[in-house]
Formats: C-alpha cells, structure tokens, sequence
C-alpha cells in the first residue's frame, strides 16, 4: 500500500513540475515578464468544507488545487521536496529564502528539519502561483500581499452533523474527530508558527458556512478574491517581486 502511494506522489509531483517548466518555455517565447498569479491558502475547521470549496474554487478559477495531505508528503519526503525546491530558478529561490529567513526571525522561529522543508515547498509552490493550497499553515508561510488568506468557520454542531454525513459515522465518534482534529490543528500552529490560527488578523476574509453552505460560501469566496485582486495584489508594482522582498507585518 505505501508503494503505491509513493508511486501516485511521485507522479503528481512530476506532473506538476513539468506543468510549471510548460509554462516557463512559453513565457520566454512571447519575451514577457512574468509576474504568477496570487495564490489562495484555505485553512478550516473540521467539518467546514474547506476541502470541498477548495475542489469547487479551483476549478471556478481555474487554480490548481494542492491539499494538505499531498502537502506533508512531500514535506516529509526529502527526495521529493528537492524535486520541488529544485523547480524554481535562481532568483525565485534567492526570494523565496529571503522571506522565509525574514518569518522565522519575525516569529521567533527555530526550524526543525520538518518545518525548513515544508516552508520551502509551500514557499515554492507560492512562487509558481495560481494555486489553492489547504491547511499546513500556508497563511503563515507565504506573503500576505501576494496571497489571499481565507478561512472557514462553523458552529460545532453544525460541523459533526456534516463529519457524520460525510463519513457516514454516529454522532460520538464525528464528535471525537472534530475535536481531536481541532487540538491537533491548534497544536501544529503553535508549535511550528508560535501562532494563534483563530485569529482574524491572520486572513482576508472569514466565512461562516453554517448556515449558507459551501455553495454560498464559494461565491462568497469568488466575490471577495476579485475584490482583493483588482486593489490590494494589482496595486503591488510588477517589479516588486522582481527585485524586492517585503517585510512582514
């Protein structure tokens, strides 16, 4: 069973650094400077929807759609993450590392093995653009000027009847989950990004999927991406990313 896994990771994986060398050869064909799209990082309570509005946003948009699970992988496996680190140019990983050193010193971080390759693959992935990413603390990994943080809530209740229905489980044993699931996320963001992940101050937009569902939340999305996209991210100077690095807040 690991096998093959390994196998289907290590396919993606090449899947996607071959998309992205794809997309290098023809930028250099028309001679533009290439500024990549902002990414969209998704982090949610158990039970939100987050893994289904990612599904549905990635293919309104057109993004492609990286999950936290394909994310720990890699970072887990070090053959692979240099597959991934190794997909940037010079001057994308000069910029790529300059940021990063700049959050552990803000954050008052002392990497471990872990956490060096999962900055970077997150941090790599970032650089290419036009991606969704899931959970994995990529709110705190990539800058906040080039990426819009959302994060999706709902009331506890509400999140155990939709664990339920979605694994077909009774009551106590969807309740175990979420708040299992909710102590772990909690305790990987404090731990790796000395962070409170509940904070609003941490994202662009808060979406309460309660009551309208992961349908109304994906317009909701949609809307306020645009929004964001035409003012904050299309204010950044096209050669910002060419020649500076930004400090965070």
């Amino acid at each position: 069973m690991q096998r093959t896994t390994s196998r289907s990771l290590d396919q993606l994986v090449e899947e996607q650094i071959a998309k992205w060398q794809r997309q290098r050869i023809e930028q250099k064909k028309t001679s533009a400077i290439h500024r990549p799209g902002p990414c969209i990082t998704i982090s949610r309570d158990p039970g939100s929807g987050g893994t289904e509005l990612a599904r549905r946003l990635a293919k309104d948009l057109g993004m492609d759609l990286v999950g936290k699970k394909i994310i720990q992988q890699i970072a887990e496996r070090a053959d692979i993450s240099e597959k991934v680190i190794a997909s940037l140019d010079e001057k994308e990983v000069r910029l790529r590392d300059l940021w990063l050193d700049s959050l552990f010193r803000t954050r008052h971080i002392w990497p471990d093995e872990y956490l060096r390759y999962l900055t970077k693959v997150i941090g790599t992935i970032g650089k290419q653009g036009n991606m969704i990413i899931i959970g994995r603390g990529g709110q705190f990994i990539l800058p906040p000027e080039e990426t819009f943080r959302v994060r999706l809530v709902a009331p506890r209740e509400i999140r155990i009847r939709n664990v339920m229905r979605g694994s077909n489980t009774d009551f106590e044993t969807s309740e175990r989950y979420v708040y299992k699931t909710e102590a772990d996320r909690n305790a990987f963001h404090c731990k790796h990004f000395s962070a409170d992940w509940t904070n609003p101050i941490h994202y662009d937009l808060i979406v309460n999927t309660g009551y309208m569902g992961v349908e109304g939340a994906v317009a909701a999305v949609k809307a306020a991406f645009a929004v964001w996209k035409n003012t904050a991210w299309s204010a950044i100077p096209s050669y910002k990313a060419e020649t500076n690095v930004s400090t965070p807040p």
